[in-house]
This record gives structure tokens, C-alpha cells and sequence, in this order.
């Protein structure tokens, strides 16, 4: 178990300096481009695959003790350790990081988006796994930081060299938000590893703020706050992400709303609440109130985007809502509950499911027809899905009301147990407060269901639901789902089916870990 986890961690790093090596005489296939791509493909399945067995090995009776650990001194002068391992929190999200990656991998073997050579966003792809595999696998404060920068390069690259129209103002504005956040969160994480005498994650979360004063936590929670809700991300610390999602390739935007946002709330969970829990308790009403505004706001802005006439980008529509949908996850963590928190990393792995599949169908869409313009996909010569591409749209049609929480699917078990959280939130915090946060995200899923529905109609319906835009003999013919996008979207659908239908294997591991973590690790 030490060996898959420590293999997990490393295996993309050693492919990414593989993939940018020259191909074997006999592994070349048509051309290099393709053995790299290949490569690509085969070491991602290997991650995917040492996950799996990882969870198959994980002890599933006792997911709140740390499994899989690896503890070996690297700077000893500092208390600096390799400290590695999962338990009920942290495999999860584990596991979707690789299962996203690989099946980015599988899609980009097909349909390489345009740009620089192939080796170089293969190798970029890996390292960013690599990176986002750390974050949930460390146990120790200073590789959290390197490993939650690691992304930020990879991540910047994959935006300004492979992406679309303003990709260059979009990756700075993703560079120097999430840097900005970084540098206030490190002096935070340095704060509580100096007075707490110890970087150790473990341990730290053991002492529960014990040796931390209050005025210490306050301060350490501020600033590893601001770093985390940048990531998140948080109203009103968002405004890189739909730029940034807009103008991603495809991939780019699957694992940047699938995995990268996942980060900050994770840090949420696994560092503010246990290490420092009365700064967190003083800040959670405000932790909130900002969520609840986020749901709010991320979800009229999308009825805005989606209006006729509006002039909205169907990827930056999707951005918006992650705004929203992260909200809720930043909401149930804010009531410093189990129910809360098991809610929120639940709607965490529902969002990475859920939008990364809507990221890959949009994409799609936009290859299809040359564009993601709403007011051009619903024209009279518009994309018509149902008429033009069925498949296709039946599936965007799936993505949406998974999106917008309908029972049964992924989508409705996090924000309900987020919302019930709020209705009973910890002791000490303001339950007229967390009623009025519980009111505005009900309010905040009628949004959006609305704009959901606005898109399937406007979209897959055509002509704005007309029945003259959607017969298919308007417009250019459009391809149905190929192969190699079923092979890519088929685990999100079934995986978003189970989820809703059987969410007691997801909260069975996060449940009894939350439990410890409010306990101080206990």
C-alpha cells in the first residue's frame, strides 16, 4: 500500500520526463506525435490503475485512520518530512483525479487540440496529475504548498499555448490570482508551523489548535483562507475563473473545474477546521455569507449568459456555474458540522463528475459547429442537437439536470446535505443566520434549474425552442458522438448515476473521517 500510493504520486512525474524523450524505434506507430500521445494515454491508465487497487486495498472498515502512510525525514534542520497518505477524505478525490486525467489523456489521443508539439502538453498534462495527486496525498504543511504550486505552471502553459481567443490574458489573470493567494497562504502555513511546533498535518490536527493562541488561529485562518478561496474559488475571489475556463482547451477546462478547484475546499477540510478550529469557528458565518452570494451570483449571471440575445459563451456559462456549485461546498464546510462536511466532499466529487463531463460536451459542440456562442448554436441555422446530433444532445440534456440537482443523480445529494448543515449548523454559530444562507442556496437551485433548462432548450431544441430551428435540415450537418467520446464520457455518466443512486458508498469513507477530523483527529 506505501509502494501504489508513493507510485501514484511519482509515476506521473517520471512519464512526463519520458514523454518529452524521444520515442523507441518500434513504439513510433505513424509518427512520433502519436507515440507520445499514446504514451500519454498508457501512463495515465497506470495511475488510474494503481488507484483502483489502491482503493480495492484500502481498509474500508476504519476509513478514518491514516492508510497507505509513508514518513521519511527530508530536511530534518526545518522538521520538514515526506510524510504521505489517505483515508476517507482524501481517496476520493484521489481516485477522480486520476480517472479525469486519463480519460483527458484517452480524448486528446483523438482530438489533440491545436497547438505546440505534442510531447510538450503531454508532458504538462502529467505534471499537473502529478501536482494534483500530491495535494491530496501529503501529510505535511510544506509539501502541501509545493505540491498546490506545482499545478500553477503546467495549468498556465496548457492555457496560453493551447487554448482559444484571449488565452494569453487569461493565463496571466490564472497565474497572478492563484500566486497572490499562494504567497498570503504559505506565510499562514508558516505561522502555524512555527508556533505549533511542527509542520506535521497529522499532528497538528491531533493537538486541535491546543498549542495554537486564538489570536494565532485568526491570523493563520485568514491567510491560508485567502489562498484556499482563491482556488476554490470563492466570491469574490473568482474573476480568473471563467476567463480562464473560456479560453482552455477542452481538457484544460475538464481538469481545471474537475480537479485544480477541488484543492482549495479540500484544504478547507484537511487543514483550517482541524488545525485551527476557533479561527475557523470565528470566520465560518462570514465563510458563508460569502458562499450564499457566490451561489446567488454565479447563478444570475448564468440566466443572464443564456438569455436570447445575451451574446453568452456556453463555456463560460458552465464556468459561472461552477461559482455556484463550489458555493455550496464552501457552505456545507461553513457549518463546521458532519453533515455539513460530509455534503460538501460530496458535492465536490459530484461537480468534478458533472462538469467535467459537461466541459467535454461543450467542447464538443464548439468542434462540431465552430463555436460556443449561445445566440449562434440557438439560432434558426443553430446546432438543433436533438434533430442534428441526438446522442449528443441527450447527453448535454443529462449533464444539465445533473447539474442542476435533480434526485437520483450526483448533483442533488451534496447540496441537500450542505443545505442541511445549514438548517443545524455548530454550536456557538448563529442558527438565524445559517437558516437565512439555507434560504438563498434554495433560492440559488430554482436559478439554477432555470438556466439549465434554458440552455437544453436553447441549444438542443434550436431556433430558441422553435419548432422551425429544430429540424435538422437548417444548417450545416453535425456529427454524433464518436467513439473515442464515448469511451471518454461514459464512466462521468455511469459513475454520476451511481453516485445519486447509491451515495452511501461515498459517505461511508467520508463520513467516519469528518467525524475525526471535528474531534481534532481524535
Amino acid at each position: 500500500m506505501q509502494l501504489l500510493l508513493a507510485g501514484i504520486v511519482v509515476l506521473p512525474l517520471v512519464g512526463a520526463v519520458a514523454a518529452l524523450l524521444p520515442a523507441p524505434p518500434g513504439l513510433k506507430g505513424s509518427g512520433p506525435d502519436q507515440a507520445v500521445l499514446r504514451h500519454g494515454v498508457t501512463v495515465t491508465g497506470l495511475v488510474l490503475a494503481l488507484s483502483v487497487a489502491l482503493a480495492a486495498g484500502f481498509d474500508h472498515d476504519r476509513p478514518a485512520r491514516m492508510q497507505a502512510t509513508t514518513d521519511i525525514s527530508w530536511i530534518p534542520a526545518l522538521g520538514i518530512r515526506i510524510h504521505l497518505g489517505v483515508d476517507g477524505v482524501s481517496l476520493p478525490l484521489l481516485v477522480l483525479t486520476a480517472l479525469l486525467t486519463f480519460l483527458c489523456a484517452l480524448y486528446s489521443y483523438k482530438k489533440m487540440p491545436a497547438g505546440p508539439s505534442p510531447k510538450a502538453f503531454v508532458a504538462l498534462i502529467l505534471v499537473l496529475e502529478s501536482g494534483t495527486l500530491a495535494s491530496f496525498a501529503v501529510l505535511d504543511l510544506v509539501l502541501f504548498f509545493l505540491a498546490f504550486e506545482m499545478v500553477l505552471i503546467p495549468m498556465y502553459f496548457l492555457i496560453a499555448r493551447w487554448g482559444g481567443d484571449g488565452r494569453e490574458r487569461a493565463a496571466w489573470r490564472f497565474i497572478l490570482y492563484t500566486l497572490l493567494g499562494s504567497v498570503v497562504m504559505l506565510l499562514g502555513l508558516l505561522l502555524i508551523g512555527i508556533k505549533g511546533g511542527t509542520f506535521d498535518m497529522v499532528a497538528l490536527a491531533t493537538d486541535n489548535g491546543s498549542k495554537l493562541s486564538h489570536t494565532t488561529q485568526l491570523i493563520a485562518v485568514l491567510a491560508i483562507g485567502v489562498g484556499l478561496a482563491v482556488k476554490a474559488p470563492m466570491w469574490p475571489l473568482h474573476s480568473w475563473l471563467p476567463d480562464a475556463h473560456t479560453a482552455a482547451p477542452t481538457v484544460g477546462s475538464v481538469l481545471l473545474a474537475g480537479v485544480l478547484l477541488k484543492m482549495g475546499t479540500y484544504g478547507f477540510v484537511r487543514i483550517v477546521l482541524p488545525i485551527a478550529p476557533d479561527g475557523a469557528h470565528t470566520f465560518a458565518p462570514y465563510l458563508a455569507a460569502f458562499a450564499v452570494v457566490g451561489i446567488i451570483y454565479g447563478s444570475l449571471v448564468c440566466l443572464s449568459l443564456a438569455r436570447t440575445g445575451g451574446k453568452g459563451d456556453l463555456k463560460r456559462l458552465i464556468a459561472y456555474s461552477s461559482v455556484g456549485h463550489m458555493g455550496f461546498v464552501l457552505l456545507g464546510i461553513a457549518t463546521m458540522t458532519p453533515t455539513g462536511l460530509n455534503g460538501a466532499l460530496f458535492a465536490n466529487i459530484a461537480h468534478g463528475l458533472i462538469t467535467g463531463l459537461l466541459f467535454f460536451l461543450v467542447g464538443a459542440v464548439k468542434d462540431r459547429y465552430g463555436t460556443s456562442d449561445l445566440d449562434t448554436l440557438s439560432g434558426a441555422t443553430g446546432a438543433a442537437l436533438y434533430g442534428r446530433a441526438p446522442r449528443l444532445g441527450g447527453l448535454l440534456a443529462f449533464g444539465a439536470v445533473a447539474s442542476l440537482g435533480l434526485p437520483g443523480l450526483a448533483g442533488f445529494w451534496g447540496e441537500m446535505l450542505a443545505m442541511f448543515g445549514s438548517f443545524r449548523p455548530a454550536d456557538g454559530l448563529s442558527r438565524p443566520a445559517f437558516l437565512t444562507f439555507m434560504a438563498l442556496a434554495g433560492f440559488g437551485t430554482l436559478l439554477t434549474a432555470a438556466y439549465m433548462l434554458v440552455v437544453v432548450r436553447r441549444v438542443c431544441m434550436g431556433g430558441d425552442g422553435g419548432e422551425e430551428g429544430a429540424r435538422p435540415a437548417h444548417g450545416p450537418a453535425l456529427a454524433d458522438v464518436q467513439t473515442y467520446e464515448f469511451a471518454a464520457w461514459t464512466p462521468l455518466v455511469a459513475l454520476t448515476v451511481l453516485a445519486g443512486l447509491w451515495p452511501a458508498a461515498l459517505l461511508g469513507l467520508t463520513d467516519p473521517a469528518v467525524q475525526q477530523l471535528l474531534r481534532g483527529g481524535n
